[in-house]
């Protein structure tokens, strides 16, 4: 018997493998679990050089991924000052006289729609602090900026364009544009002028956040793009000088337009891979934002909008994912609003029963009675980010809840009637979006929060599952991942607390002892 790496004990382990649910040590070899149970179990499995870790009494789950990220793209997202604290305009135009300029702009993210205390996203509530610097300000949902006189004129824009898929350039009455940028179309031509971060600094930057995340218990994510396509230049660069501290899956975009040479290249990226990551599936997009008025509604929502989808032709949606599906090509879809789910359910349900646990839909932000079934019916994955809840209100007097109307708002993040409902549910963060903390994940589906807080919680092993076993089977990977087995990935997480029985403060601020991603250390233990 070779000996083992290293050997954890002193652990309350909660395997989720049904067949030895719980145990108190385990071996670790060549990047696998080779041994799951009591100390004298893998006792055998010590050598000279086994590092042998007593964990103190922590609890060590399945190691944490989070199944709906941006880590490399979040890089180029977040560049500029940090807005996700602003609540109104009076801080948000401080924050903007104060911040520094980036190669002479003023960039900045995370900017909530609730600052503007209800008036509409315009350039002249903030142009006065720029001191005439063009600005690009993204607001928290990544599918909506806010642009300022000088970086609209930088970028020819002078009244409204027609995209091949749903972006608008908002336009006042007299068809001079606001600076209100909505979806990836219109928010490109400005965000393609805006000063970026240059190759070393963006490496440094992400091993700095992928060690972050670790931090918080996460050892793999699945990324939900694959930035400008110098993405595996850059992971392979980052891992010839080191190491990856998390797994990373990603699924390059697809979005409408694709005409057979892109899907056929698309097909093409898949396997491509490094030690630590790979390209796996594919991402697409049915709607945008509830608060941009782009996700696609069955009735439209307050404002008279949300009636389009994202696909001008949501059949040449359809038809993409089939041609994907034939190759083996696992999809995950954007989809907000009641319409943009049903349409993507009815999608998967057409391909027929060989298509069940390979697609799934990213969001889900409100869904009524009759399609909750449907996920478990057809074999969609349900992913979900329990802290975009954090956005609303209870009361919805927020843009979210405003837009939607009580009716639709009361049917927020419905996470656990989809469990109950006997669905596959993935949590995630989709950082930059909401932050990559993964105990607040954990914690905010104990503990809904805004909008959704009237609704049903997860329990504690709902909400582990979610970003262990579920996220497993989202990636197709539960053979190799997800739980913690002989022959499995060493991807481990030991919390000093039981997630399945903390409650939600105690959880989200529980130190992590300890994250191993593919058998290596990545934070605690020396």
């Amino acid at each position: 018997m070779p000996a083992a790496d290293t050997v954890l004990t002193g652990a309350r382990v909660r395997t989720l493998d049904p067949a030895r649910p719980e145990a108190g040590a385990v071996a670790l070899a060549g990047g696998l679990v080779v041994a799951v149970g009591h100390e004298s179990d893998v006792r055998d499995w010590r050598g000279p050089g086994t590092r042998v870790i007593d964990l103190g009494g922590a609890t060590l789950t399945p190691g944490l991924t989070d199944a709906h990220s941006h880590p490399v793209w979040g890089i180029e997202m977040s560049t500029g000052v940090d807005l996700t604290a602003v609540r109104d305009l009076d801080q948000l135009r401080a924050t903007l006289r104060a911040a520094p300029r980036t190669g002479g702009w003023v960039l900045g993210w995370g900017l909530d729609h609730n600052a503007f205390g209800g008036r509409p996203v315009h350039r002249d509530l903030i142009e006065d602090s720029l001191g005439g610097a063009p600005a690009f300000l993204r607001l928290y949902d990544g599918h909506s900026a806010l642009a300022g006189g000088p970086a609209l004129a930088a970028a020819g824009i002078t009244g409204p364009r027609t995209f091949a898929q749903r972006s608008e350039i908002v336009c006042d009455p007299d068809g001079a544009p606001t600076g209100h940028l909505i979806e990836h179309a219109a928010m490109a031509l400005v965000g393609a002028l805006a000063p970026t971060p240059p190759p070393a600094e963006r490496r440094a930057r992400l091993v700095e956040l992928l060690s972050e995340m670790a931090a918080t218990g996460l050892t793999g994510a699945h990324v939900m793009d694959l930035g400008d396509g110098d993405v595996p230049a850059l992971l392979s660069t980052v891992e010839y000088e080191g190491h990856l501290p998390l797994r990373l899956r990603l699924a390059p975009w697809c979005m409408p337009g694709a005409d057979e040479d892109t899907l056929a290249e698309l097909i093409g990226l898949q396997g491509q891979r490094g030690r630590h990551w790979q390209v796996g599936g594919v991402k697409l997009f049915m709607d945008g934002s509830v608060e941009g008025g782009t996700a696609w509604l069955r009735h439209a929502d307050c404002h008279g909008q949300g009636t389009e989808a994202f696909w001008p032709d949501p059949e040449a949606y359809s038809r993409a994912v089939r041609v994907l599906d034939a190759a083996g090509v696992r999809t995950a879809t954007h989809a907000i609003g009641d319409a943009a789910v049903r349409h993507v359910l009815d999608t998967v349900a057409a391909l027929g029963p060989r298509a069940r646990m390979r697609h799934r839909i990213e969001h889900i932000e409100t869904v009524p009675d009759d399609q909750l079934a449907r996920f478990a019916e057809i074999g969609v994955i349900a992913s979900m980010q329990p802290p975009h809840t954090a956005y609303t209100r209870a009361d919805h007097t927020d843009e979210w809840s405003k837009r939607l109307g009580d009716e639709r708002a009361g049917r927020a993040w419905r996470c656990r009637d989809l469990r109950d409902a006997g669905a596959v549910l993935a949590l995630g963060s989709d950082w930059p979006i909401a932050h990559h903390d993964a105990r607040q994940v954990l914690a905010t589906a104990l503990r809904p929060r805004g909008a959704a807080s009237g609704g049903r919680a997860l329990t504690g092993l709902m909400a582990l599952e979610g970003m262990t076993s579920h996220a497993a089977l989202a990636a197709g990977e539960e053979a190799v991942a997800g739980r913690i087995a002989p022959g499995l990935r060493a991807d481990l997480t030991a919390f000093t607390v039981d997630p399945v029985t903390a409650g939600p403060d105690e959880l989200a601020q529980a130190p992590v002892r300890l994250t191993v991603s593919g058998g290596r250390i990545t934070h605690g233990e020396p």
